[in-house]
């Protein structure tokens, strides 16, 4: 299900390097892995200020997935004020008169899309959102409900500004420090936005492993991991380019020592971890 992208509004609203985001028919690149195509805190940001074109206005809401019909959000929302629209964490909050306000997670395949009014859209969104000239699509929803406090249970947004570190290190701090910073890192109720790109992105430059216990970790070095997410993903957001130094790299040259990069599934989600075993020394799984 994708939307048709040669609408100039598409073009016009992207942040500064979305092109980079697909290639041919819609697949990702994956040469040296970007770093354009995974839906993280930047990309909800970003998502936010795209969809700023629809603020204000009385819209016409449709929801064509049947996954997102059955739970009857065009009937409460159609019509009614678009009043704010935000971003926190992985979270997008579309703020509506009346005091609805509807939560979106895009998981890992969902997008945002922004389109002129006049321009077809393919497939079936789950949320279509059309104003006077420009009309919202999200597509591939994953998550797509009224919110009912989520957002208020989720840690500081790594994209907050100005972001709050020390906060960050004190949710950091108040769980079991045997815990892997590499998964504690993941933990929205601790710090909100990052994903495992950034994860795996964030600790290399501050040279700190995944499997390290949070208890053998310095506030200093959680600080400068937490300084460099926020850096890369608000570069990301500002849209200066880059690529990934050991996100799926494994068996890949680390880009500062050379050694091969590593990989191996982490936490109860088993999301897997990248990472060098020279320049980011530490405890490791025993079995990778």
């Amino acid at each position: 299900m994708v939307a048709t992208e040669e609408a100039p509004i598409e073009r016009l609203l992207q942040a500064p390097g979305d092109r980079g985001e697909r290639s041919g028919r819609g697949g990702t690149r994956s040469a040296r892995h970007t770093l354009w195509s995974m839906p993280e805190g930047d990309a909800l940001h970003r998502a936010a200020r795209r969809l700023q074109v629809l603020v204000g206005q009385e819209l016409e809401v449709e929801t064509p997935h049947p996954r997102a019909a059955v739970k009857q959000l065009a009937p409460r929302l159609d019509g009614r004020r678009l009043e704010s629209v935000e971003a926190i964490g992985k979270n997008l909050l579309l703020h509506f008169e009346g005091g609805l306000v509807v939560r979106s997670h895009l998981r890992m395949k969902g997008r945002w899309r922004v389109f002129r009014r006049d321009a077809p859209i393919l497939g079936q969104p789950w949320l279509v959102l059309r104003g006077e000239e420009y009309v919202g699509a999200m597509f591939n929803g994953a998550v797509l409900e009224l919110d009912r406090g989520v957002a208020r249970r989720l840690g500081p947004d790594i994209l907050g500004e100005p972001p709050d570190f020390d906060a960050m290190v004190r949710h950091l701090r108040s769980v079991d420090q045997r815990r892997e910073v590499g998964d504690a890192l993941l933990d929205q109720r601790l710090v909100a936005g990052i994903g495992n790109l950034w994860k795996a992105e964030s600790l290399w430059y501050a040279r700190v492993s995944p499997w390290r216990r949070l208890g053998d970790v310095s506030d200093s070095e959680l600080r400068a991991t937490l300084e460099e997410a926020h850096r890369l993903m608000r570069g990301r957001l500002d849209g200066v380019p880059g690529t990934g130094q050991v996100y799926r790299r494994k068996g890949r040259p680390c880009p500062r020592c050379g050694t091969p990069i590593r990989s191996w599934p982490q936490g109860d989600g088993a999301r897997m971890a990248y990472w060098c075993p020279a320049c980011q020394r530490g405890e490791e799984p025993k079995t990778a």
